[in-house]
């Protein structure tokens, strides 16, 4: 979300980061738009995939208006302070991206669609920031569950990466990392622009078309 504080451009260490604390925030228990158990149980047969695209107010918009998708949350993953608070996330000194969790049925919507609505909304060239939001929990990331999503990650990005340098863009600096430990953020984030029609949203893609899912090769 915009500010005008200057945020740190770099990660910190496991020594720098805050020490958290052992209890997990607050959160909502059920999805404001659809009314799905946040923290499950999931339908049998679903799969789970998590991203960190930017501000995640408007990127868990961009996913659960997907058919497909069961449930979205909003979160922290990525860094080193256990269950840590939005305020703390915005400091720049726990780590963590701002990600989104989804649980999807495979059957309706497949991951690689998933990674194209991915690339797509966002610019996945900007470091550590996504237009006017600055910051390390603002980097691109794609964190897999399985080493099926792996292989998924990594052609995506580097047919996208051979798209956007076709349009003279720069290279893609999306991280793609093992899913680490996610925490839901506090319960005003889940769903914000459902609750919030006219809040912020600052995510912004490149308009450069991600041919990932489609059948045809980028």
């Amino acid at each position: 979300m915009f500010t005008l504080k200057r945020k740190p451009m770099s990660m910190p260490s496991a020594e720098q980061a805050l020490p958290g604390r052992p209890q997990a925030m607050p959160t909502a228990k059920t999805h404001f738009v659809n009314g799905a158990a946040l923290k499950g149980p999931y339908p049998q047969g679903a799969e789970t995939a998590l991203f960190g695209l930017g501000c995640f107010w408007g990127a868990e918009r961009k996913f659960w208006e997907t058919p497909g998708v069961i449930v979205t949350a909003v979160g922290y993953a990525g860094g080193f302070t256990p269950n840590p608070t939005y305020e703390e996330v915005c400091s720049g000194r726990t780590g963590h991206n701002e990600a989104v969790f989804l649980v999807y049925d495979p059957k309706q919507v497949s991951y690689a669609a998933l990674l194209k609505l991915f690339f797509e909304s966002h610019n996945p060239t900007q470091g550590m920031q996504q237009g006017n939001d600055v910051g390390t929990q603002y980097r691109s990331g794609i964190y897999y569950y399985s080493e099926a999503q792996r292989k998924a990650a990594e052609g995506a990005k580097a047919a996208y990466a051979k798209a956007l340098a076709a349009q003279g863009l720069g290279a893609i600096t999306t991280e793609i990392l093992p899913a680490p430990e996610f925490y839901f953020a506090e319960d005003y984030h889940q769903q914000y622009l459902a609750k919030n029609p006219r809040g912020y949203c600052g995510l912004g893609g490149t308009g450069v078309t991600c041919q990932i899912g489609t059948g045809v090769e980028a």
